[in-house]
């Protein structure tokens, strides 16, 4: 089912759409929630929070591009929900791709008062001045949380 009868069942307030969404972007939010947490009944549990929040997010917000939305709902879920279970202690696939980001960051980004939005847009504008797969690596170990072993795989490295 196309992204636009999916988006149409939710603001028919159609329980289908979950159902939809679930076999479409299933498998990849229980990736990334994997990836993040590391446990899969965490990851599991994790997926049903996205599919509420989905739910209750549309309407009134009609995304433009539904995989991005639902991936970044249940990536946050998931960051949120390691924040929650283990404070300062992370997963090592969280852990290691994110204490690779702060070694790449200019030291006086951390001095400086940066929002998110201010982020976003420097590693945007990174990644618009990279080759395809350079950007499909970064996305894939800092987005997905994927293992330099599965990147490697993925991509014939």
């Amino acid at each position: 089912m196309e992204d636009a009868q999916i988006i149409a069942l939710y603001f028919a307030r159609d329980e289908r759409a979950i159902k939809e969404t679930d076999e479409k972007y299933g498998k990849i939010c229980l990736h990334i929630a994997n990836n993040i947490l590391d446990n899969e009944e965490d990851s599991k549990e994790c997926l049903n929070d996205t599919y509420l929040s989905v739910w209750n997010q549309i309407p009134p917000t009609y995304p433009q591009n539904f995989m991005a939305f639902i991936c970044k709902i249940v990536r946050n879920l998931a960051l949120k929900k390691i924040e929650y279970l283990y404070a300062k202690k992370r997963t090592p696939n969280a852990v290691v791709s994110l204490s690779e980001l702060e070694m790449i960051l200019a030291d006086r980004c951390m001095e400086i008062a940066v929002d998110d939005e201010e982020i976003g847009i420097a590693i945007s504008n990174f990644l618009r001045k990279e080759k395809e797969d350079v950007r499909n690596v970064f996305i894939r170990r800092y987005w997905y949380f994927d293992s330099v072993g599965d990147i490697a795989k993925r991509y014939g490295f």
